[in-house]
């Protein structure tokens, strides 16, 4: 029997509005032994997703609700300390989904081999995973990029928004992001070559910025913080537009549903493409989405940043971070090394 206690990040309470550290608590427990067809795992890298929030309160969505008092679960990366399964040995690094623990016993049929040869392992949560695949199916097969086209990505400066930009490039469109920060819109533009940015944040309204930043319209829009911002872009769609519905992080952590304006009119008008997607719709070709960024990545035509915070418990702080926009790329916890 293993003598490690396995330290656990549990859901306490369900969020009113923006989550607070009041709704989370660390407990401890004994590790279990890896069982027939298992593995033992010690986490090095936690990831930390704005979808999360949904999945935080009761209401019906395309996940189950977290239980409370369970461990929060999501994206993790970690080293098998013990293998029960001919696939894994000793010191493999794996992906999964055990989530917020220091340690973890999981069924080695939900793992997913890293290797570390290909990039730096934190990259299977980023751009070589969730992420690097959301922003590649939507893009490529919602967007359908032409050369010429213009691509308005929101919520630019994150691990999703960044990438689609960057493929939007190299598939030849125009690409402008918007973002929160300074900071962000100049890594945007001097780091990963957006034709332009826009400060949502700033004085002048983003229905004018975009106006100015999009003087042919808009072909494709990746919508990921959907509100007010949305409803800007929306009023320049050009005719056979289309929109990969990725997120909506503006409004998650609403405690009543959003009125805005009734877009169907603009759409229908326009023969605007709306289609909301959930990377898993597109699980099937995970593989070819993955060696693409890949070598994407290798041939320096698609750079990441991660903002990783050092600390398991400092896990709840970062989660709460991705909602005031502090996080540039993809949030990470480094548990160990």
């Amino acid at each position: 029997m293993s003598t490690i206690q396995n330290e656990r990040i549990l859901l306490a309470s369900r969020p009113k509005g923006v989550p607070t550290a009041e709704n989370f608590t660390i407990d401890q427990q004994p590790l279990e032994d890896a069982k027939e067809g298992q593995l033992q795992i010690q986490t090095l890298y936690i990831s930390v997703d704005p979808y999360m929030r949904g999945r935080m309160s009761e209401a019906k969505s395309y996940a189950a609700s977290y239980a409370l008092n369970e461990p929060v679960s999501g994206g993790s990366i970690g080293k098998v300390l013990q293998s029960n399964d001919s696939r894994y040995q000793e010191g493999d690094i794996v992906v999964g989904g055990w989530g917020w623990q220091r340690y973890a016993v999981v069924d080695a049929d939900t793992c997913r081999k890293v290797d570390p040869e290909l990039a730096p392992i934190s990259t299977a949560v980023g751009v070589l995973g969730m992420p690097g695949l959301t922003a590649y199916f939507g893009t490529l097969r919602i967007g359908n990029p032409q050369p010429g086209e213009t691509l308005v990505v929101s919520g630019a400066g994150g691990a999703v928004g960044m990438l689609v930009g960057q493929i939007g490039k190299i598939k030849g469109c125009r690409v402008v992001g918007i973002s929160g920060s300074e900071e962000k819109n100049r890594y945007l533009l001097d780091e990963l070559g957006f034709d332009a940015v826009i400060n949502y944040k700033d004085e002048k309204p983003v229905r004018e910025a975009l106006e100015e930043a999009c003087p042919d319209g808009v072909d494709i829009y990746f919508d990921n913080v959907g509100g007010e911002i949305s409803d800007a872009v929306i009023d320049l769609l050009n005719t056979n537009a289309r929109i990969p519905l990725c997120g909506q992080i503006s409004l998650y952590n609403n405690e009543k549903p959003d009125i805005g304006p009734r877009i169907q009119p603009t759409l229908l008008k326009r023969t605007v493409l709306l289609k909301g997607f959930l990377v898993g719709d597109y699980a099937a070709d995970a593989a070819e989405g993955l060696k693409e960024m890949g070598s994407w990545v290798q041939e320096g035509k698609l750079k990441y940043r991660e903002n990783v915070i050092e600390g398991f418990e400092n896990t709840p702080q970062a989660f709460i971070g991705l909602f005031s926009g502090e996080n540039l790329g993809k949030q990470l916890v480094k548990v160990t090394d």
